[in-house]
Order: C-alpha cells, then sequence, then structure tokens
C-alpha cells in the first residue's frame, strides 16, 4: 500500500486546557487560545501566509527532520539535521499536580538544545489574531517579547539574546535554550530552572497517567498513544471532550465537507465513556459525566447533538473567505450549524453513557433520588422523541428519515433506564422503560429488508449504512444468530473498502456520494467481526488500519482508500476512541482483558 504524500505531518502537545500542533517543520501550525473555540494564535494549517507563525528553522536551506515522543508521555521531540550540525526541540506543555490541583497554565515551552556541530537557527515567532484577520503590535523587553492586541496580552520569554528577534542574524546553538510563550500573564521565575523542573514534572505526569491506565496487552503501545490523545482532547475545567482541536480540514479534496469540529459531541458520548472506562480513568469519566449530566438538567427543552466546550448552545455557523484554507479547501466554518440539527440519538446516548454512575458501586452517585429524577427525565425525553423523524448520526442537513441507529440508542437508552430501576425498586420507570424498549425494537425491525438479510439505514429505505454495525455491539442483535453474521456480511459486501477500510454509506448526500472513508467506522467493523466470532479477521485488519496513522500514530477522521492519504480534523478523538474499543473487543476474545469487562453493553439487560 502506497501512502500519499499529505500525511499529516505533526504532533500534538497540550494539557488539557490547550492543543498545539508541531509540525514536523518544526512550526506551531496550530494553537487556538485561551481555549480550544477561539481564534488561533498560529493557524498555518489553515493559511500559510496569514496564520501566523512559530518555527525554529537552521539557516541552511536543506534540513531532514524526525519526531517522537518521550515514551508514555505528550512531550514531542523534533530533532533536526542540517549540514552544519543537528539539534533537538523538546515541545510541552506543563502539566503536573501542585497545591492538591492540577498546574495547567496557558504556557508553551520550547527546548532548543545542540546534538552536533554548531548549527545556526533562526526562530521567528509572528502570532495573529481573530483568525489571521490582525496582528499583533511587538514590544521589545529586558528578556522577553511583549505582543499586544487590544485586552489581548501574549510573552515570549528567552534566554536567548532578544535582539534576534527583532534583527535577522541567526543564532549559533552552542547550548542549550528556552522559549516560553505565554497567554495572559507574564512568565516570572528562572528561566532555565523553572523549565527544566516544569519538564521533569510533567514527564513524570504522564508517564505515571499511563502507569495508572489498565490497558490490555494487545498493541499496548499504540492504544496508550491513543488513550494520552484523547485525554488531551478533554477541556478540564468543564469535563467536556471534543471531537477535534481543529477546523475545516476536508473530508475529502474538494468536496465542501470541511467542519468546524472544536466542540462536544453529546451523542458520542458513550463510545468516550467506554473507551475511558476500559483504560480505567475513572476521574476523566466522571468529568466528562459530570458535564453531560449539567447539560441534560440545565438544557430544558430539546437536547442538541453538541455543545460547546463551556455547554454553549448557540454555535452559529459562518465563513472566514480571506483565509485559503487547508491545501487551498474552502469553506473555512466557524461554528457547527449542527447545533440545530434533531438527532434523536442523543438522549439513549446519554442514559447509557451515564448508567455506570448509578448500578457500579466505585462511583458517588449512588443517591437513590438522583438516580431516579434523572433515569426519569431523560426516558420522558425518549417517549417524547421516539416516534420522530431526524437528521441521524451524520448529520444529514436537507432531509430527515427514521433512522435504525437513532432507534437502536432508544432500545439502549430505555435497556439502561430498565437496568436502573430493577436495581433500585423503581416499578413505574421500569414499566414504562419496557414500552420504549419494545416501541424501539418495532422501529428497528421496520428498517429489516428480509430479501437481503440486512437491516438498513431508515424505514422505506434500500440504503445500507455503517453505523447499523453497532445492533451487533450494542446487544441488540445476538452476535451468534445467523441475522448478526448475515447483516454484517451484507455491509461488508457493499461498504468495505480496501485495507478493511470501511464507508459511512455510499448513497448521495447534501454533498454528493462519500468520497472517503470514515475511520471510527472500519474500527466498528473490526468490534463486530470480533463479536461475531471471527477474531482472526478481525486482528488482522486492525493490524491494516494501523497503518493509517500518521508518524507518530496519530489518527484522521477520514481515509481516502486509493493512497492511504488522512483527511478530515485531525487527530480526530473518535478515531483513537473506534482504537482503543477495538482492542479491547479483541482483548477480550482473547482472554486478555483489563480488569473493568462490565462496560459491555450485552450486560444491559442483566
Amino acid at each position: 500500500m502506497s501512502l500519499s504524500k499529505h500525511i499529516y505531518n505533526s504532533g500534538i502537545i497540550g494539557n488539557c486546557a490547550f492543543i498545539a500542533h508541531v509540525n514536523k517543520d518544526t512550526n506551531i501550525s496550530w494553537l487556538c487560545w485561551p481555549t480550544f473555540q477561539d481564534s488561533f494564535v498560529f493557524g498555518g494549517l489553515l493559511d500559510e501566509e496569514k496564520g501566523g507563525r512559530f518555527d525554529i528553522k537552521p539557516v541552511a536551506e536543506e534540513f531532514q527532520s524526525k519526531q517522537y515522543y518521550i515514551e508514555n508521555t505528550n512531550i514531542l521531540c523534533t530533532v533536526v539535521d542540517t549540514n552544519e550540525g543537528s539539534y533537538k526541540i523538546t515541545d510541552f506543555a506543563p502539566r503536573f499536580e501542585q497545591y492538591e490541583r492540577y498546574f495547567k497554565p496557558l504556557t508553551l515551552i520550547r527546548k532548543i538544545e545542540p546534538i552536533k556541530g554548531r548549527p545556526r537557527i533562526r526562530v521567528r515567532c509572528e502570532p495573529v489574531y481573530q483568525y489571521g484577520l490582525t496582528s499583533f503590535h511587538k514590544n521589545r523587553g529586558s528578556n522577553h517579547i511583549q505582543f499586544e492586541k487590544g485586552d489581548i496580552k501574549m510573552r515570549l520569554a528567552t534566554d536567548m539574546p532578544v535582539n534576534h528577534f527583532f534583527d535577522d542574524i541567526p543564532h549559533v546553538l552552542d547550548r542549550p535554550v528556552y522559549l516560553i510563550l505565554t497567554f495572559g500573564s507574564p512568565f516570572e521565575a528562572p528561566i532555565e530552572r523553572t523549565c527544566e523542573d516544569f519538564l521533569r514534572r510533567t514527564t513524570l505526569y504522564w508517564q505515571n497517567w499511563v502507569k495508572n491506565a489498565s490497558i490490555p496487552s494487545f498493541y499496548q503501545t499504540q492504544v496508550i498513544r491513543s488513550a494520552l490523545s484523547l485525554k488531551l482532547h478533554q477541556f478540564e475545567d468543564t469535563g467536556a471532550i471534543i471531537a477535534a482541536s481543529t477546523t475545516s480540514l476536508p473530508e475529502f479534496p474538494g468536496s465542501g465537507r470541511n467542519w468546524d469540529y472544536r466542540y462536544c459531541w453529546l451523542r458520542d458520548s458513550f463510545y468516550v465513556l467506554t473507551a475511558l472506562s476500559h483504560v480505567g480513568h475513572f476521574e476523566e469519566m466522571e468529568k466528562y459525566a459530570s458535564y453531560i449530566a449539567n447539560i441534560t438538567q440545565t438544557d430544558t427543552g430539546r437536547l442538541q447533538p453538541l455543545y460547546g466546550i463551556l455547554g454553549k448552545t448557540k454555535l452559529e455557523e459562518s465563513h472566514l473567505d480571506h483565509l485559503s484554507g487547508y491545501l487551498n479547501n474552502q469553506p473555512i466554518r466557524i461554528g457547527n450549524q449542527a447545533y440545530e440539527h434533531i438527532q434523536n440519538d442523543v438522549y439513549g446516548q446519554a442514559l447509557i453513557a451515564l448508567l455506570p454512575l448509578f448500578t457500579d458501586q466505585r462511583f458517588k452517585y449512588q443517591n437513590k433520588m438522583v438516580a431516579e429524577g434523572w433515569t426519569n427525565f431523560i426516558l420522558n425525553k425518549i417517549e417524547n422523541t421516539i416516534d420522530e423523524t431526524d437528521a441521524g448520526i451524520w448529520e444529514f442537513r436537507n432531509f430527515q428519515q427514521r433512522h435504525c441507529y437513532s432507534n437502536l440508542f432508544q432500545w439502549a437508552g430505555a435497556t439502561a433506564a430498565i437496568k436502573i430501576a430493577r436495581q433500585n425498586g423503581f416499578k413505574d420507570i421500569e414499566k414504562r422503560a419496557m414500552a420504549v424498549q419494545q416501541k424501539a425494537a418495532a422501529y428497528i425491525e421496520s428498517c429489516y429488508d428480509e430479501e437481503r438479510g440486512v437491516y438498513t439505514n431508515s424505514t422505506d429505505s434500500k440504503n445500507l449504512d455503517a453505523s447499523t454495525l453497532q445492533l451487533i455491539m450494542m446487544g441488540y442483535l445476538d452476535p451468534s444468530s445467523d441475522r448478526a453474521k448475515n447483516h454484517l456480511a451484507a455491509l461488508e459486501k457493499e461498504l468495505k473498502g480496501k485495507h478493511g477500510l470501511f464507508y459511512r454509506y455510499l448513497h448521495k448526500d447534501d454533498f454528493g456520494k462519500p468520497k472517503s472513508t470514515f475511520l471510527v467506522c472500519a474500527f466498528w467493523y473490526v468490534e463486530a467481526l470480533a463479536c461475531v466470532g471471527r477474531v482472526d479477521e478481525a486482528q488482522e485488519v486492525f493490524r491494516k488500519l494501523l497503518s493509517f496513522g500518521n508518524h507518530l500514530m496519530l489518527f484522521s477522521e477520514d481515509i481516502n482508500e486509493d493512497d492511504g492519504s488522512q483527511w478530515g480534523n485531525f487527530p480526530q478523538a473518535y478515531s483513537h476512541v473506534g482504537l482503543m474499543n477495538a482492542a479491547y473487543r479483541i482483548a477480550i476474545k482473547l482472554d486478555k482483558p483489563t480488569f473493568f469487562e462490565n462496560a459491555e453493553m450485552s450486560s444491559l439487560g442483566s
């Protein structure tokens, strides 16, 4: 398989307050400050001219570089080789425990150290704001550069000569130097000693975080990297987990499918919480679950598919026409119109996502009144929407159907409600939930095409959809049954691409026919294979899918099956979630599980 030229050539660093993308050419190609959802201060990913830059390049025009993470951390090293010598850049965002809470400042630290020779470097730090419409006024300090634009202030503190940033004079690298970029607050501490202390403590934090995870022995290295990547996508102040840190990276060149993914999709919460439970990170689970619970309690109307990281409901979509876009792909979207969509699977997602909080004795939410009130609240939502059509999981903008996937999560939500009711003796809730469960099952069965032996994407439709793989994983279909096996075979025949890749669907939507495969669907396919007992095939496909990560095992949203190129927003949290859940599913079948086995959806009704 030949991989395309434009694999995303960057890694990410962060501290659960922000994420920065570090390109192999040393540039910070994407960084939104002060939060994931604010303007970029470096946005070369979408426009190399107007996006600003923060690079550390050699004077020599020709150079080679490689990147790697310090083992079991989110600390990234970029090694640059030139004919004058070589040097290493260590990039990280400080994160560690201090004063009984996490220290996670809006601070990006870059350590530059010579490896061989005396390489000459040029450091350019040119932030922008308002998505590249404005630049900062640059003021010289004794050991820093102050960037100001209105009430927005950034500062670069350094032990390099400050003149370097105002005069075009190369710096000869003969000892380690440090660059500390801060937002809002200045860095006022000894530079070298503090940076080295922060580096040591941040390394220790991440390695302890991994050490305390419960990782199956099946492809452990890749699962660890995915878990670390997923962790970075959590905005710790609220617990929200965003789909991606980027906006408008196209699903396919010229497709117009360029979306802003810097939000939290409530209707994907079950998959995220399942992945976190598999690795035994309950703190992240509880924070995310708390975010979901707050949303569901404060939004008394119809629940949205997605929300802002602070719970914002109106995510109005607009276009930035002044930016050229990734590989000249437009439009550049800020906001996401999908917040207006009706996606009725969201209620079942919320209920099953929080199921462990009300049924697992390891959690604090064993309050009977809270369990009754919240379960009743969500069950009411499902009852009131179960007869409706909706936009579905793929967020069709111009047509609505009664989607099998939405009905499946209504069924799953009702099944979860039954479990909570039986555990707590809520007889009325149990009776209502059983009625909802039966009604949802009837709608699911209305999607069954008996002639082809497959469930279609919606009632009165012939189209197939990869989301119906979940009928098997969620336990609606008995994985050992002929119906489950035949359903999987029919989906394979129509939607499976090369190398185990999988299309969401192949019928026309608002933008025509999809041209790229959707990576999380391929990981769902792996799970389905494992569920029906085709474990050897599941392992083989899983191995193939790993080849679609970049040089740091970071995965995008979409893959072109013809050349292996990465497309869509990057890294995509749900692609990493898919990898983690698929690895866990295979590990279970190989009898190599972690300790947390009771997340299996098939146990919902027990």
